[in-house]
């Protein structure tokens, strides 16, 4: 809470530091999807489904439940790989009600294309601010906050 006498912010180091950390994710995010459009073709999250499609089908409430996205938004961004030729959707052989989504060769070609995108970007923008030990330390401090998150936390919800 506010202290009403003054103008302090209770952690204010703290608040500053998560909103660098969403700052930058947000413009390395910008950064790296305008160059997948560009370059490759596809969105950020076509990618992120090309990666999931990588080592086999999957079902679309798979896939909907790893990308955190509805059942329909699911359905309409396989609609629109399925259209531009980079997957293919099917039903499942053993559940009629099921739909597999797999890749074709345009979408592995695709995500090969993509990934080069993707590594050359990430390459350039972290390659001039950041030393070999720091880019360790940033990804150690990374390793540690997102297993913290993925522990359920009572005493923060």
């Amino acid at each position: 809470m506010v202290d009403a006498d003054s103008e302090h912010i209770p952690d204010e180091q703290l608040i500053r530091e998560f909103g660098l950390l969403l700052s930058a994710t947000t413009r390395l995010e910008r950064i790296v999807g305008r160059a997948l459009e560009r370059r490759a073709g596809i969105t950020h999250v076509m990618l992120e489904v090309l990666l999931r499609l990588d080592d086999g089908c999957r079902s679309m409430s798979h896939l909907a439940q790893e990308m955190i996205l509805t059942s329909g938004g699911m359905t309409r961004l396989v609609n629109r790989m399925e259209g531009a030729g980079l997957v293919v959707r099917a039903t499942s052989p053993t559940d009629r009600r099921v739909q597999q989504v797999s890749l074709t060769g345009r979408g592995r070609e695709t995500l090969r294309r993509a990934l080069l995108v993707h590594s050359e970007v990430l390459r350039e923008f972290f390659s001039g601010p950041l030393s070999d030990g720091q880019r360790a330390a940033l990804e150690e401090s990374l390793l540690l906050l997102e297993a913290r998150g993925r522990r359920e936390l009572p005493s923060l919800g």
